[in-house]
């Protein structure tokens, strides 16, 4: 295989890159009036999410599954969102409150900040990828966020660090770029954020969801995931919100030796 041929790998990761750009560009401009950022984080972690889950897959419609999964979700994201808004509203006034604090009380405020805002960051960064792959309830998404935070410790921590890292490089290390990472992070940043942090949480997923993400296995490790929909002998059977609604039940994926509900007659 050619480095230059059009399915070749220098072709298919300046494909992907492009996705990326444009993925990003979108969640720019859809985020501009500050309430829809939910939506636009949803439609994000939708297309990156797919990105990695279907390697193969035919991205030429990027627009459209960005703006179908931003139409989707956008009542019950935006929900989230706004929880969110009160949060870190909360957070910015609590830092207010306590950083001009001295002494042993002043120190311990401050910790129990930064214990807070670890919190908070431990549940949101599976929020909205959680809001873009499962149909639920708002509550039952809060809740599932933080569980899987809790369970999939190592994957939330690297995310964490991951999306930190790339704050820290941007924004404080070298201040004399920070024009060049502002339009960087424009073009491509967040994109590029929510890509690489998609490997982490599909590892996390594939930990706590019966069908696992990357088709390896049938069983999971266990589930923590409370859904509108039961449970189906060793199965969670949950609604994506994916193109394709049905795609953790072909059999393509689960195989044909899925185990049938037995059906006991009455005597």
């Amino acid at each position: 295989m050619k480095l230059f041929d059009s399915d070749g790998p220098l072709m298919t990761a300046l494909s992907r890159f492009a996705d990326i750009v444009i993925c990003n560009l979108m969640f720019v401009l859809f985020s501009l009036p500050v309430f829809t950022i939910g939506a636009s984080l949803t439609a994000l972690y939708t297309c990156t999410l797919q990105f990695v889950y279907e390697e193969d897959r035919d991205t030429g419609l990027v627009f459209r599954d960005f703006w179908l999964a931003f139409r989707r979700n956008f009542k019950q994201a935006t929900i989230l969102w706004l929880i969110c808004l009160l949060i870190l509203l909360f957070l910015g006034a609590y830092y207010w409150a306590v950083q001009n604090l001295e002494g042993a009380a002043g120190r311990l405020y401050q910790i129990t900040f930064y214990l807070l805002v670890f919190l908070f960051l431990f549940g949101f960064v599976y929020l909205f990828p959680l809001q873009a792959r499962y149909k639920n309830t708002v509550g039952n998404t809060l809740r599932n966020a933080w569980l899987l935070g809790a369970a999939a410790f190592p994957w939330t921590v690297l995310c964490i660090l991951l999306a930190a890292a790339a704050f820290y490089i941007s924004f404080v290390m070298n201040p004399d770029a920070v024009n060049l990472f502002t339009y960087l992070w424009a073009v491509c940043g967040f994109g590029l954020v929510a890509y690489l942090q998609s490997f982490l949480i599909l590892k996390a997923f594939s930990k706590l969801d019966p069908v696992v993400m990357k088709r390896k296995t049938l069983r999971a490790e266990g589930s923590v995931f409370t859904d509108e929909e039961h449970r189906d002998g060793d199965y969670m059977i949950q609604e994506s919100s994916y193109s394709d609604p049905n795609w953790n039940r072909r059999e393509d994926i689960v195989g044909p030796d899925r185990p049938q509900k037995k059906i006991r007659r009455r005597r």
